[in-house]
């Protein structure tokens, strides 16, 4: 994916629709102006990949509940690249990737064997972000059906020229979201 003329790029991370995104779903991704969509899994019908597909360029991958979503890897590997041709950032998209903060050992040994800095995942329905075997790992949390007490956030990617900060935000308010203080 092609990073802007200045070597920007800002990208919207979802999963965990289970067929039901929150309705002000498409609103906070538009505000958002992303250049692109990454849906981490747990589509359910697959209409709400249309919808996201209308906002935005979509990269998908199926999660353990898309047995029928047809066309859509287990697994992607996509590369930011900056207008000088050189990968700005490789990430590694992929449904189940931890257990609790840790990476599981598969997919830390895939990403590290396709040279991937972040592994975007979902499944949990937990945002999160952390470090584990030199490798980033970002959950965007989920925008689908209230589970327990957790939010409905997503989440967003912003590349510059400096770096990349991952972020979390309320689809209920629009509002950049952090966990709550203990």
């Amino acid at each position: 994916m092609p990073l802007r003329a200045d070597g920007t790029a800002r990208i919207a991370v979802v999963a965990d629709t289970h067929s039901y995104p929150h309705e002000q779903h498409a609103a906070r991704i538009t505000a958002l102006a992303p250049d692109a969509i990454l849906h981490a899994g747990d589509i359910g019908d697959t209409s709400v990949l249309d919808d996201l597909r209308a906002l935005a360029p979509l990269h998908a991958v199926r999660g353990n509940i898309d047995t029928k979503v047809r066309d859509v890897p287990d697994v992607m590997t996509i590369d930011l690249v900056r207008p000088a041709g050189e990968v700005a950032l490789r990430i590694l998209l992929v449904h189940i990737a931890v257990y609790g903060p840790k990476l599981r050992g598969e997919i830390a040994k895939l990403a590290h064997a396709e040279k991937a800095t972040l592994v975007v995942c979902g499944h949990s329905h937990v945002p999160f972000i952390g470090v584990d075997k030199g490798i980033t790992v970002f959950n965007p949390g989920s925008i689908g059906p209230k589970r327990f007490q957790l939010p409905i956030v997503f989440g967003a990617i912003d590349v510059s020229a400096t770096g990349v900060k991952l972020r979390h935000l309320s689809v209920e308010t629009g509002e950049r979201w952090l966990p709550p203080a203990y």
